[in-house]
């Protein structure tokens, strides 16, 4: 029997996703009985929603009639949709009619990218938007974006962040590798813009100066790794998809984070490289202004090659003045992105819209 403190979180979202996947436990972990419902076929445990007719773009509505059934048997105190444009979008016409509060979890592309593919998109959006009872997203970047689309009635800005026992890992010397070892750890695909950081730093990796260690994963792997041979270049390297704990003590060998993302709201993998006590360099982009303010990062104009050099060179020639940067960003994290901590910020935001 369910204890009556426990709060009753029927998740939509992506099964597949690592989000999600790291997201479920903590929940549980305080105090709420969950439950995932996903199209997508993931390796954790949750409720599979059938896929029905050809069409991609309609799967979710045609999954409305069983979600409404799937709400009638667990009876969630609160249904918590990742992604305004698809499971937002479910949610909102799953819960038509229902006393049951919606909150949606804004990821970036389902506002900054997705309402501008066609109008349809964006009136999913849209809806989801008008129908949540509360809006999460992890920037008020990306709050100030959605209001644009719809008028939010109650919001919460709160990074994922990293989790507390990860800060272990923050380096205990600043000193530099030599040569200089840069991790670009975001997939291969046309957004994070991969090909243009290795072009871009060929020369320094000719010369010895740097080594560049990628994913050897996303949609664009296969022709980013043919453009790396034709480059003829050696101080490259890739790492497969791993678990976390593995994948953030990768990160904590390296010196420099690097992302030239075209698009990006608070980014996860920047947040943790402060926390470990890298270098964060990325491409001057609204969803990161909130991460590189105050000396919080090094950034250069998206795709201007001049300008990420000169950022990588003045790395390597200022060496330990960079600590004061690297300490600080430590404290910012502690302050604003401590998993467990912007987690119980959500349950305490669920169990207002529930108690309401």
């Amino acid at each position: 029997m369910v204890e009556s403190d426990k709060l009753r979180v029927l998740v939509l979202g992506d099964s597949r996703s690592f989000h999600i996947e790291r997201y479920l436990p903590e929940l549980r972990r305080q105090n709420c009985e969950v439950l995932l419902a996903s199209l997508e076929a993931g390796r954790i445990e949750y409720f599979q929603l059938k896929w029905r007719g050809p069409i991609r773009q309609l799967h979710y509505r045609l999954a409305v009639p069983e979600l409404r059934e799937l709400l009638s048997n667990f009876k969630p105190d609160i249904v918590d949709a990742h992604f305004a444009s698809g499971y937002g979008h479910l949610a909102a016409l799953a819960l038509e009619g229902m006393s049951t509060p919606l909150m949606v979890h804004l990821w970036g592309s389902d506002i900054l990218i997705v309402p501008k593919k066609s109008f349809l998109h964006k009136m999913k959006t849209v809806k989801a938007l008008k129908n949540a009872d509360a809006i999460v997203a992890d920037s008020e970047y990306l709050l100030n974006e959605a209001r644009k689309l719809a008028p939010l009635k109650q919001t919460l800005v709160s990074p994922f962040g990293i989790e507390r026992k990860y800060l272990e890992l923050h380096k205990k010397s600043y000193e530099f590798s030599h040569p200089l070892k840069i991790i670009i750890p975001r997939p291969h695909e046309e957004v994070y813009n991969n090909l243009f950081v290795l072009k871009s730093l060929s020369p320094l990796l000719k010369a010895g100066q740097i080594t560049l260690t990628f994913p050897d994963f996303g949609t664009l792997n296969i022709e980013f790794k043919f453009q790396y041979r034709a480059l003829n270049v050696s101080g490259v390297s890739f790492y497969r998809q791993c678990e976390r704990e593995e994948f953030l003590k990768l990160m904590s060998v390296h010196d420099v984070y690097l992302s030239a993302s075209r698009s990006d709201s608070s980014p996860v993998s920047m947040i943790e490289s402060m926390a470990l006590g890298l270098v964060p360099a990325a491409a001057k982009i609204p969803g990161i202004e909130e991460w590189a303010k105050d000396s919080g990062a090094l950034t250069f104009e998206q795709d201007n090659s001049t300008e990420l050099v000169a950022v990588i060179n003045r790395i390597i020639s200022e060496g330990d003045s960079l600590g004061v940067m690297r300490t600080n960003n430590l404290e910012r994290v502690r302050k604003d992105a401590l998993y467990e901590n912007n987690i119980a910020a959500r349950v305490d935001l669920m169990r207002q819209l529930v108690n309401r």
